[in-house]
């Protein structure tokens, strides 16, 4: 690809460039070419951004229409998503390295979310209060916080905003959307559909930058109500100390290193192929990845042979040919990082039992799908998160004992169980620390169901009912209804 294409942010119903001029560079990762440009926002564009959201929900229309008419509007979106989740999908894959085939079926299925929360918007509610004083008639209602800012990274791009500002604008709030920096252009082209939809100016704004002035600019804001981010720790910790000159409400989803717990009764077959694709699928670029594989020592050498085989198998290649199984990370930091672990692991004594190389002959940023056998939990490697395709294996004897040793990390987003003994699989449930917990499955998602983590994996739900609630505030009415003229306030009785 030899053409690069410029894109523009959408600021107030408009398609804009960085007020400075100002732009960078997006690489596709399968090849290191550079095929796109995209705006350097400013401060001044950042502030463009919040205050026309800010004017959109303060003067409407959105914040002034009824829910159902709301409701509308995400429906729309979300049959445009289904249209052109061919589209979508091909350039996210050009911009990330996901493939293709995951990539047009996660915007389809994106749809979904928008369908669901279009349905959820009025249905909304308050509650009325069986009060403790006499003649007074008391009731609360639900109402928008204001403005959104909501920072997504590059993967799972399209399911994060969906979950982000589908229950946000359903719920009456407006939005200002912040791209990830790695790759933007399926975010910016995502706002072609907003427009399609007939979303009023102002009401869902798209930036795009660094973290600092974007990002910082966005967070700090004194017109932003509510931050939803997900990213990495680091960046949240900016985030929280941005939103301290706004006190706006935070939500974080961090990442994880989740653990994928195989007892010695489990589906052997079936536990590879989910293990494959908890750590494989999406390069391993996913924060619920399935990373510290505790397998029973039972089977442990029966599934590892399996597992191996399997991995050795893979096919790794460009990320939009159908018969690729496994694309290029997004990063060449990502790559740096694996490497750099993988061998302060193997110094610390861990075995590195297939891949733990670039394939030979291949450009781009490609890395082999690669099991790590570790010999004790406190190799470093296993409590970090290196956002790859690469699974770090214990054995373990006992129940009691892979308990202690999956809530052993700082994590605590996804983990995954397999087992028969549905009496273990409910015990496990409860005892593993984390917000997801898969059992004799793994990486399912739904809007019905809300996602989030514990510990270091952050805080908050996504997802669900409950998220149109975290993107309302309730105020509450009291009203007298006695003919009476109230008492003088000075005498008591």
């Amino acid at each position: 690809m030899t053409d690069v294409k410029s894109y523009q942010m959408l600021i107030s119903g408009e398609w804009v460039d960085a007020a400075d001029g100002g732009t960078f560079e997006s690489v596709n990762p399968a090849t290191g070419q550079v095929w796109s440009r995209i705006p350097e926002a400013t401060e001044a564009d950042v502030d463009r951004a919040v205050n026309a959201a800010h004017e959109a929900f303060l003067n409407g229309p959105w914040s002034k229409m009824t829910p159902t008419e709301r409701g509308k509007h995400l429906r729309r979106l979300g049959d445009l998503l289904a249209d052109k989740s061919e589209d979508l999908g091909r350039i996210e894959t050009i911009d990330t390295g996901k493939m293709l085939k995951e990539t047009r079926w996660q915007a389809k299925y994106i749809s979904e979310f928008f369908q669901f929360y279009a349905g959820c918007a009025d249905k909304i509610s308050g509650e009325t209060l069986p009060i403790d004083k006499p003649d007074l008639f008391v009731f609360t209602k639900r109402q928008p916080l204001g403005v959104v800012a909501a920072v997504v990274p590059w993967n799972s791009q399209l399911f994060l905003v969906a979950v982000k500002i589908g229950p946000a604008l359903a719920a009456g709030n407006t939005v200002v959307l912040k791209a990830s920096e790695h790759a933007s252009a399926a975010m910016l082209e995502f706002g072609q559909l907003i427009e399609e939809a007939g979303f009023p100016p102002g009401v869902v704004n798209i930036v795009t930058g660094h973290g600092d002035p974007c990002g910082r600019t966005l967070t700090a804001h004194k017109h932003v109500a509510r931050i939803s981010f997900t990213g990495g720790p680091g960046a949240a910790r900016h985030v929280l100390e941005n939103s301290k000159n706004n006190f706006a409400e935070v939500s974080l989803e961090l990442g994880g290193k989740s653990p994928f717990i195989v007892f010695d009764d489990a589906n052997i077959e079936s536990a590879v192929n989910a293990s494959i694709a908890g750590i494989f699928g999406a390069t391993g670029q996913s924060c619920v990845a399935g990373s510290r594989l505790y397998l029973h020592e039972d089977i442990a050498d029966e599934f590892l042979e399996r597992m191996v085989a399997q991995a050795r198998e893979i096919n790794i290649g460009d990320p939009l040919l159908e018969e690729t199984q496994m694309g290029p990370l997004c990063t060449t930091g990502q790559r740096d990082m694996i490497e750099r672990e993988l061998a302060f692991a193997q110094e610390e004594g861990a075995e590195i039992l297939s891949g733990g190389q670039r394939p030979v002959g291949m450009d781009g940023l490609f890395f082999e799908p690669t099991i790590l056998a570790c010999p004790r939990q406190d190799l470093r490697i296993v409590d970090t998160e290196l956002f790859g395709p690469v699974l770090c294996v214990q054995r373990f004897k006992t129940e009691e004992e892979v308990i202690t040793l999956a809530n052993d990390t700082e994590h605590g987003l996804a983990a995954g169980i397999f087992t028969r003994d549905s009496a273990r699989s409910l015990r496990m449930a409860d005892a593993v620390r984390a917000g997801i917990v898969w059992v004799n499955t793994y990486r399912v998602v739904s809007p019905i169901a809300e996602f989030g983590g514990v510990k270091g994996s952050g805080y908050g739900r996504e997802s669900g009912l409950q998220a149109m609630y975290d993107y309302t505030r309730p105020k509450t009415v009291w009203m007298n209804t006695s003919d009476e003229p109230m008492a003088n306030p000075f005498v008591m009785r």
